[in-house]
């Protein structure tokens, strides 16, 4: 029988008509098949599988990134009276127990997670007992390495709905080129004729350079946005930026609030919901807002520094004018950002030091093992994004397999009395519970039960004492927080006869690729920034479309129709000379050098620390605090790595 999905539009979400491609999505789905929805920002990829999910029986599994995102859209399907729910560290345990509850009955149609949760043995247990209809995989843009924002996380995602048998599969991006595209459709087995695209063009939207240095770009920002009002957005790359604009937009009488990661989280969410309910009109932001905001009525976004990539800048500016109404995107374009950017990306590269230290490690174990993510950071200095990183392509390569992650113990506390708790169960099952309690090291309120020394000890499978805890804490008898979160993996065959420094090698060169692709990106902005053509004609070809002709609109084609600037040159992006390494500067890090620390013995770490970029050691060191730490953050990190590898003999 034909599913009316009109009538559900109408009925349940309280629209008149599909927008471009949505339909063609759904059809797939509900006959089975797996898609791709590659839509711009603000062009419904969330009801492609939202309405879908309530013609299919059992729960639609939503992989989200953003908690922020998850709790806006949980909320949204809430209040249309559609069982949605969203599963995230920011719940608490009753709220949590209750979404298993409800996971496990089929009273659920859609549940958010993140795709971090999937690598939990918990969740997995629970998820195999449940009906999941669908998959939808949000920012699916992450799961190639040719993207601007990979996450390895995403990668296993493809494996995870093989293993558990979940079929058909949504993906769902606003950013990905055609080589991206292809990477998605081959991890999820997408036929060609369900890959769906629509135009990235918005029509609603003016594209705009202003060529600004200095000083002139805060009194060009602040000019704008006194001349346009309504809600605006102003894009910074740094969290002092961030505090530095709005204050001096605040001093100017505009209603303006700061937003990045390194505020409080009531303070974030607050900033937020102040600019969502219209009590601010202006909040200048990093990237951190990027993908958790979804306001109607924003009538311009201004990049007051460089985006990072033009994926990020089409992303960012696509929150622009969601109601259809005119609405600016302006970019402030200063090439000084780019040292600043470029130091960002050479930030991640671990030391071939680390990177041997860290293969050593993996292949020197058993034939299975596992290891805690965060310890083995701070053993090896190595960020854990990048050493999940270094694992995946270790399992790409045929080295690694993963066995997902588990925790090293529970800690629970009971609800109700003992002898209440055990009442309710047979005598075979008391006295395993009986038991299985004894394990556990006691202590003022939790008890801690390691499962691997509880299955030892009462000779019981692992996933028999995990199963008890998990129905124990659905049936609101004890309360249950996992501690210790490791990540279990096993040797392949091929892995004793792979040469660790080759395999080193192998892992520079590619961080190496890495770098250079990051460095080419933002040389594409510049790029964009300083050409003469139609801007929006040049943004849609790097996404594989074409347009048959001008905008009209944007900066290059008003120049082009008054003829105030020589179309023949390219536009000029001012830039400051690059600062210098002065001899103030060599002392203060001969003198930094002269404490010996350890987190600093490489010249590659003494970079990153003069650069103002963090790693593992220098956090653990509280080396953040030092005087010195971003002493040379406006120079370029090729620079000050010649610099630390001739002041250290490396």
């Amino acid at each position: 029988m034909r599913v009316d999905i009109h009538e559900t539009l109408r009925c349940r979400f309280g629209l008149a008509g599909f927008r471009p491609g949505q339909e063609r999505v759904m059809r797939a789905l509900l006959e089975g098949r797996s898609a791709l929805a590659l839509f711009p920002t603000g062009a419904g990829k969330s009801l492609c599988y939202q309405l879908p999910a309530l013609h299919l029986e059992g729960v639609t599994l939503v992989i989200s990134p953003l908690i922020a995102l998850m709790k806006d859209q949980v909320e949204s399907l809430q209040r249309r009276g559609i069982p949605a729910a969203r599963l995230d560290s920011s719940l608490s345990a009753d709220e949590a127990r209750q979404v298993y509850d409800d996971l496990q009955s089929g009273a659920l149609k859609l549940l958010y997670i993140a795709p971090e949760r999937l690598m939990n043995e918990n969740f997995v247990v629970r998820l195999k007992r449940a009906r999941i209809a669908m998959m939808a995989v949000d920012e699916a843009h992450c799961i190639s390495e040719w993207g601007h924002n990979f996450r390895p996380e995403y990668l296993r995602l493809a494996l995870m709905a093989r293993e558990l048998g979940i079929h058909p599969v949504l993906a769902l991006t606003a950013t990905a080129t055609p080589a991206v595209a292809r990477d998605i459709c081959s991890a999820f087995a997408i036929a060609g004729a369900d890959h769906v695209q629509t135009s990235f063009l918005r029509p609603n939207l003016q594209y705009h350079i202003t060529p600004s240095a200095g000083r002139q770009r805060l009194d060009t920002l602040t000019a704008r946005l006194r001349q346009r009002g309504g809600p605006a957005v102003v894009y910074v790359t740094l969290q002092q930026t961030a505090e530095h604009v709005a204050t001096h937009l605040q001093k100017s009488g505009l209603n303006a609030r700061a937003y990045h990661a390194g505020l409080a989280d009531e303070h974030r969410h607050e900033a937020q919901d102040a600019f969502m309910s219209g009590a601010v009109d202006i909040i200048v932001a990093t990237i951190a807002f990027g993908m958790g905001i979804d306001k109607a009525g924003i009538r311009a976004v201004y990049h007051y520094n460089l985006p990072k990539t033009l994926e990020n800048y089409m992303q960012e500016t696509g929150r622009a004018g969601r109601d259809g109404q005119p609405s600016i995107c302006e970019l402030l374009a200063c090439a000084d950002d780019r040292i600043v950017l470029e130091n960002f990306t050479f930030g991640d590269t671990p030391t071939p030091q680390a990177l041997r230290q860290l293969l050593d490690h993996l292949l020197r174990q058993g034939e299975e093992f596992d290891f805690s993510l965060y310890e083995l950071s701070h053993a090896t200095d190595i960020r854990p994004l990048v050493i999940e990183t270094v694992l995946t392509n270790l399992e790409l390569g045929g080295i690694l397999r993963p066995l997902g992650s588990f925790y090293a113990s529970y800690q629970y506390r009971l609800l109700q009395p003992l002898e209440r708790v055990l009442a309710g169960h047979k005598p075979a099952r008391q006295d395993f519970l009986r038991r299985l309690f004894a394990t556990g090291k006691k202590a003022r309120v939790w008890t801690t039960v390691n499962p691997d020394e509880a299955a030892l000890e009462l000779q019981e499978p692992r996933e028999r004492i995990l199963s008890a805890l998990t129905w124990l804490q659905e049936a609101g008898e004890i309360e249950l927080r996992p501690s210790g979160s490791r990540q279990k993996y096993r040797l392949c065959p091929d892995a004793a006869r792979r040469d660790p420094a080759a395999l080193a090698r192998q892992m520079e060169q590619l961080f190496t690729r890495r770098e250079a692709r990051e460095v080419e990106r933002l040389a594409q902005v510049l790029d964009y920034a300083s050409h003469r053509h139609c801007l929006v004609r040049w943004l849609l070809r790097y996404f594989g479309e074409e347009l048959p002709s001008d905008c009209g609109q944007c900066t290059s084609c008003q120049e082009k129709r008054t003829g105030d600037a020589d179309l023949e040159s390219p536009r000029h992006i001012p830039a400051a000379a690059a600062p210098e390494i002065t001899t103030e500067d060599v002392a203060l890090i001969r003198a930094l050098l002269d404490e010996r620390h350890a987190a600093l013995r490489t010249p590659r770490q003494l970079a990153r620390f003069l650069c103002g970029l963090t790693s593992p050691a220098t956090t653990r060191a509280r080396l953040t605090r030092h005087d010195s730490f971003g002493l040379l953050d406006r120079v370029p990190f090729a620079e000050v790595l010649a610099q630390a590898e001739s002041m250290t003999g490396g």
